[in-house]
């Protein structure tokens, strides 16, 4: 019986012990919203106050044009994904971005709701504050699925639809990016809140991208300080945790407007059966396979995935 209680005593100990290394190793606070404001706001950024919440958000390009291009980003991204793309669309036409709700410079939902309805709701509050009543939507992973959901809701609002490797349909993934999968697992992911190694960050990045050379440091700073924002380590599991609902899959065959889907042929996470599930589905759409790219083109392949949107835009 000693024997088993001296076992017991050097096991818990050596599990403390093991967890303060790790927590002195990894552990990271959250970081000041003043610096990361001073870090990833610009004189392009701009605040505004929708559902309680103190939304970043970029307003850029031809304020004469009448419609819109509004872009929507991925999970555990920011408005940043789509830099180059804005950076040349707004020599002509007027380009609207933001923080999702949980991530970024916005941070989380007060009520830690994160089911696609509500983002659906938050967009329309955020473009009726705009008075934003008709644009061009378009949407990677995360913000497909909102993009394309509002499109059901709102249809009004929606002169044209962009699907960039959008979420929507049950996932397939060939791989899973660690953070993503940490995020899903019952206690070990109750640690995020606290232990975020940088490594971590890294590795889920590459596992978006095909050629993993084009992920730079400053690249993975940036999904690093942004995640440390006060509030998104732990909404990003609220987000992770929640059950698929597949209800609203046959709805997608009402969507009558021009839609453009764009695909990395190399996404590991949504691979390209989803693609053409949405080109089986939508009644009225361009597919476009982008090889040699993975599930972000608008940040991996900017050029050729631009080129591909500016002639949906024209067309």
């Amino acid at each position: 019986m000693k024997r088993i209680t001296t076992f017991f005593k050097i096991l818990f100990a050596s599990i403390a012990i093991l967890l303060i290394i790790v927590f002195i190793l990894f552990g990271h606070s959250d970081k000041s919203l003043v610096e990361l404001k001073a870090k990833y706001a610009n004189a392009a950024s701009a605040f505004i106050v929708i559902d309680s919440m103190d939304v970043h958000y970029r307003d850029e390009g031809n304020a004469t044009d009448s419609l819109p291009i509004v872009l929507l980003h991925g999970t555990a991204a920011s408005l940043h994904t789509f830099d180059a793309w804005a950076a040349v669309l707004k020599n002509n036409k007027h380009v609207v971005r933001m923080d999702l709700p949980a991530f970024g410079l916005t941070g989380p939902f007060p009520d830690c709701n994160y089911s696609i309805e509500k983002y659906v709701d938050f967009i329309h509050h955020f473009l009726l504050a705009k008075d934003i009543t008709k644009c061009i939507l378009g949407g990677n992973s995360l913000g497909g699925q909102i993009a394309y959901r509002f499109t059901i809701a709102h249809p009004q609002m929606v002169d044209k639809l962009i699907l960039i490797d959008a979420a929507g349909y049950p996932l397939e993934s060939t791989s899973i990016p660690i953070g993503f999968r940490i995020a899903r697992i019952p206690i070990l992911n109750k640690a995020i809140k606290y232990i975020t190694p940088g490594f971590m960050v890294k590795s889920s990045v590459e596992n978006v991208y095909a050629d993993k050379t084009k992920v730079t440091d400053t690249l993975v700073d940036r999904y690093f300080d942004l995640a440390l924002r006060a509030g998104n380590r732990q909404a990003l599991v609220d987000r992770m945790i929640l059950a698929f609902d597949s209800s609203t899959i046959p709805l997608i065959k009402n969507i009558k407007q021009r839609t453009l889907i764009l695909w990395g042929e190399q996404d590991l996470l949504i691979p390209i059966k989803s693609a053409y599930r949405f080109h089986n589905d939508l009644p009225n759409d361009t597919l476009v396979i982008l090889k040699n790219l993975g599930h972000v083109p608008m940040e991996e392949g900017a050029k050729e995935s631009l080129e591909v949107v500016m002639g949906f835009l024209k067309g």
